[in-house]
């Protein structure tokens, strides 16, 4: 019965005050000992319900109201009877002709104490400064060898790398300058993502021994795919440890390996259509031994183009060409189990279902600020047995001329990962302009990932229609030559 009043609770959110770009939406769900958690952003408002009643903290131990921002990375975790989430927040927010001042921004760590229902600011940081900020909180990883909190921080300009943080004092200590993004323990030791997330995606896996306190660095930048060419950008949205490896779903793929143990990293390309799909500002959930991720439609995006670059940035990150896909992923196989609008901010597991955070419009660049909240917030509830139950039908339509403006400008040719699994008639259809080569590859995901098997077909002008039933797992694609006329359309049913 606690699980359904909890529930009820739940409800969504039109477009509030809280200065920022763009929107935020809902992050960090986690229900722990019969009490649901998440952050409200950029109203920064952190929510805390059980099944009599609803507490909203406003971030005032950070300063004075009104507030914006809160969490935008999903950085929560629990020990024991306390529940700890991080993030950064505005505290007041400063709006003044169309722009954000951060001189009042903070990166936080707060401790809500659901034994006694008590909340305090364990830890923050701010530089001051009127256009830059110190390292937000992107995660929180907890620490069972010393009993501390390890947080990555990438998003800022000052204070980036790997701290810990005690949990009696909130003392900070830094343990590497080197910034990091999303992390999780894997047997002994704790993983880091690291690189220029926005512009070149992850580029190195950090590795933090928890017992011996040795730091290694492994490279992963420009890692071929399965299918033989590397992934545009493969920036992080998060990472899970599963199997004895530490998998890294990014834009356009994910990564799975433990070079630790030997087994070297490896790309397998996911949801790659060139534009901005991507599991960022997400958070991957374990679920029933596997994981289920949201690779997002519209999650962060150009609005304003103010130079022949904007232009570029703002064609990629506004072309809607697939809906939001929740899969779960169960190695061999990746089973897409949902579709949805323009994002899914967070998931958790609350009894026998599964809550969405959602929300309708993007995060947006530093020149885009706006007074409020632009997007419609709000929750989706599943059932568990959404996991088991047969694929959604999925649409997914590609201009040709979005595919030959990356292979004029990047040399890249290779897109797709769509998995079949569950599919009785899918198919690839090409409208074309001119003849072409069509490469099709097929892979899976068994462990450790192993090469695809490519075919080739030659596309004729007019209609083709590609049997895709043939093929099991994923299978991604790629064309030789540019088409600036006509459309590709995969369609799973």
């Amino acid at each position: 019965m606690s699980v359904d009043k909890i529930i009820s609770h739940l409800h969504s959110y039109p477009p509030r005050y809280g200065p920022e770009w763009g929107s935020g939406g809902i992050f960090g769900l986690k229900y722990y000992k019969k009490m649901l958690y998440y952050t409200l952003a950029f109203e920064a408002e952190a929510h805390f319900i059980r099944d009599y009643d609803e507490q909203i903290y406003n971030f005032r131990m950070l300063g004075k109201g009104p507030a914006s921002g809160g969490d935008t990375y999903n950085a929560v975790e629990v020990v024991d009877d306390f529940l700890y989430f991080g993030g950064w927040a505005h505290a007041p927010a400063i709006f003044r002709n169309g722009k954000i001042n951060f001189k009042n921004k903070y990166s936080h760590v707060h401790e809500y104490n659901i034994e006694d229902d008590s909340l305090r600011l364990l830890w923050k940081d701010s530089i001051h400064h009127r256009t830059k900020w110190a390292g937000e909180v992107s995660d929180i990883i907890y620490d069972p060898y010393e009993d501390r909190l390890l947080i990555p921080r990438q998003d800022g300009h000052k204070n980036l790398g790997v701290y810990a943080i005690d949990r009696e004092t909130g003392e900070e200590k830094m343990l590497t300058d080197v910034s990091a993004l999303k992390g999780d323990i894997l047997h002994d030791s704790v993983f880091f993502t690291s690189g220029d997330n926005f512009n070149k995606g992850v580029q190195n896996v950090l590795s933090f021994d928890l017992i011996e306190k040795r730091w290694e660095k492994f490279h992963v930048k420009d890692l071929p795919s399965l299918d033989g060419e590397n992934i545009l950008v493969n920036s992080v949205g998060d990472v899970a440890s599963l199997y004895n490896r530490f998998f890294i779903f990014t834009r356009g793929g994910i990564l799975i390996g433990n070079p630790v143990s030997g087994e070297n990293f490896k790309a397998a390309r996911l949801f790659d259509f060139f534009t901005f799909q991507s599991p960022m500002r997400s958070k991957v959930l374990h679920i029933n031994g596997g994981a289920l991720v949201a690779y997002n439609a519209h999650h962060d995006a150009i609005y304003r183009v103010k130079s022949v670059e904007d232009k570029i940035k703002y064609t990629l990150t506004n072309a809607i060409v697939a809906p939001t896909l929740l899969v779960y992923v169960t190695p061999p196989m990746v089973k897409i189990v949902g579709t949805f609008g323009a994002r899914i901010t967070s998931l958790e597991t609350v009894g026998d279902k599964i809550v969405l955070g959602t929300n309708t419009s993007p995060n947006l660049g530093s020149e885009d600020a706006l007074p409020y909240d632009a997007g419609h917030r709000g929750f989706s509830i599943l059932d568990i047995n959404t996991l088991q139950n047969s694929p959604p039908p999925v649409t997914i339509s590609i201009p040709l001329e979005l595919i030959s403006l990356v292979i004029q400008k990047t040399k890249h040719h290779n897109f797709g990962g769509i998995p079949l699994e569950g599919y009785k008639n899918p198919k690839l259809i090409i409208y074309a302009s001119k003849t072409n080569k069509l490469g099709v590859f097929e892979y899976d995901l068994s462990l450790p990932l192993n090469d695809s098997y490519p075919e080739k077909f030659t596309i004729i002008s007019g209609k083709n229609v590609i049997d895709l039933s043939s093929f099991s797992g994923l299978v991604s694609f790629s064309l030789r030559n540019i088409d600036l006329n006509g459309k590709i359309k995969i369609v799973l049913e």
